[in-house]
């Protein structure tokens, strides 16, 4: 799933080829991506795009009548120009049209692969932050200084990878970002993030915050959201390989949805992490 900084790089895209563009149609391909039903999806029509905008994982079309248009990805979801507008486009959820200022017509398309089908547009009027399906996410987790980053990890007795992914808790980050921080800051993935020192908490708000720039970085050297297989990572999708910054092996917790890697050398002490969610914490 895209997580923050390609979500961040791709509006920062999006915003320079729709700057000062309106709105001249939206296409709804699959009734099933609208999540809402009022305001009307198509009552932005005519109006100015004010700007593209992020919050978390989510993007968000900004218009001049105060509506916006939120659209998350999900796990195969894209978002990417359509010069083609195919009537029925391969995997087409909803296309958007926009006419700029010479009266040129431009056209993004939404589309989601795999058997998910859960990414989807809600649209909203006002404050999109005070609305589903962004109300309730938790604070931009780079936005956070030390002693706010602390003071969110103290509420949470559970294992610090959850903390990092939960969006309620911490938003924008996800599955690989957990794993690249933890390396990073040298802890156990299933250490309690209620019980970390004020030194491991300290590099874990490091760690956080450069490997959040250095991916935001990397994103911006792209044309559009790559493939995760393709994002520089340490220990992300990297079980069995020697690590990078020690002379352990990379090893991985399979769990249904998602995986955690990491460095028993380097976060556990040498200890392997049992491969279940009744293993004890790890300090």
């Amino acid at each position: 799933m895209p997580e923050m900084p390609e979500i961040q790089a791709h509006t920062e895209r999006m915003s320079s080829a729709l700057a000062g563009s309106t709105l001249a149609a939206f296409e709804l391909l699959n009734f099933a991506a609208l999540k809402t039903f009022s305001p009307a999806v198509d009552a932005a029509v005519g109006h100015q795009l004010l700007g593209m905008g992020r919050r978390a994982k989510y993007l968000l079309f900004e218009f001049s009548n105060g509506h916006t248009h939120v659209v998350h990805l999900m796990q195969g979801g894209r978002l990417r120009p359509d010069p083609k507008r195919s009537r029925k486009p391969r995997l087409g959820l909803a296309r958007w049209v926009f006419t700029n200022a010479a009266g040129d017509e431009e056209a993004w398309l939404l589309t989601e692969a795999g058997t998910e089908r859960k990414a989807g547009v809600w649209a909203v009027d006002g404050n999109p932050t005070e609305q589903d399906p962004l109300l309730g996410l938790g604070p931009e987790a780079i936005d956070l200084n030390l002693d706010q980053f602390t003071a969110v990890l103290g509420d949470q007795s559970k294992r610090i990878h959850g903390v990092l992914r939960d969006q309620r808790t911490l938003s924008g980050l996800g599955r690989m970002l957990a794993n690249e921080i933890c390396y990073e800051a040298g802890i156990s993935p299933f250490a309690n993030a209620s019980k970390l020192s004020e030194e491991a908490i300290a590099q874990l708000h490091q760690a956080m915050l450069s490997i959040a720039d250095a991916s935001i970085a990397h994103e911006r050297t792209l044309d559009d959201i790559g493939k995760s297989a393709d994002r520089p990572s340490k220990v992300h999708n990297r079980a069995g390989d020697p690590c990078f910054g020690c002379d352990g092996t990379v090893r991985s917790v399979e769990y249904r949805r998602y995986t955690v890697f990491y460095c028993p050398t380097r976060q556990t002490g040498g200890k392997l992490l049992a491969d279940n969610t009744t293993s004890k914490f790890l300090k």
